[in-house]
Formats: structure tokens, sequence, C-alpha cells
């Protein structure tokens, strides 16, 4: 079992920055891929990111790419977003989750472990 708590979730102007954390515990942090996904009001949940178990692979929705950055600290057992340059159509609830598997990144099916969701508001 593994527990995710995600922080940093909050209101900011549209081209503003924010930095969400997402907290593990219990299973070995370090043996998870780790995913960034996100719900808008009225619309289905979303890939935003992932990152490899060492974190020397990661991923982005063409929607972020090159203003999103994840990572991660094995030894704090945390995975990070900054997000840079947001819009108001990044506006949602940020998800954190763990799975095992690199090889669909996006499918949500395969990661079974869940944050409770962060909100993140931006306005315009």
């Amino acid at each position: 079992q593994v527990q995710l708590v995600e922080s940093g979730g909050g209101l900011v102007q549209a081209g503003g920055s924010l930095r969400l954390s997402c907290a593990a515990s219990g299973r070995i942090f370090s043996s998870y891929v780790m995913g960034w996904f996100r719900q808008a009001p009225g619309k289905e949940r979303e890939f935003v990111s992932a990152i490899s178990w060492s974190g020397g692979s990661t991923y982005y929705a063409d929607s972020v790419e090159g203003r999103f950055i994840i990572s991660r600290d094995n030894a704090k057992n945390t995975v990070y977003l900054q997000m840079n340059g947001l819009k108001p159509e990044d506006t949602a609830v940020y998800y954190c989750a763990a799975g095992r598997t690199l090889a669909a990144v996006t499918r949500q099916d395969l990661y079974p472990y869940w944050g409770q969701g962060t909100q993140v508001t931006v306005s315009s």
C-alpha cells in the first residue's frame, strides 16, 4: 500500500507559478512510477506528467510541455510538479498517482494508488 498526500495548490494569477508536492508513505517510494493528473470542472480527469523510478525519464502532456516540470526526491519520498506560465485553462484539481510501469504512463488504470487532490485555480 502507498498513501499519497498532495499539497501546494492555491489561487494564482495567469502567468504565475505554483509548485505542487506529493508526499508518499508506505511501501518503497523509489519502486513506483509517479504521475500527475488533473480534472477540470465538467471534464474528465486527464494526464499531466509522469516520472520514472529514478527520475531519469519524464513525460508531459502537450498542453503543459515547456511550462511544467516534474521531479522527485526519493530520499524524501516526494514528487513535485513545478508549474510555470499558468493559464486559466490549467484550473483543475490536481492528483498524484503511483504506478508500477512506464508502458503507458497516460493510462489511469495503471496507477493503483491516488492522492485526494489539491485545487489549483488560475485567474485571468
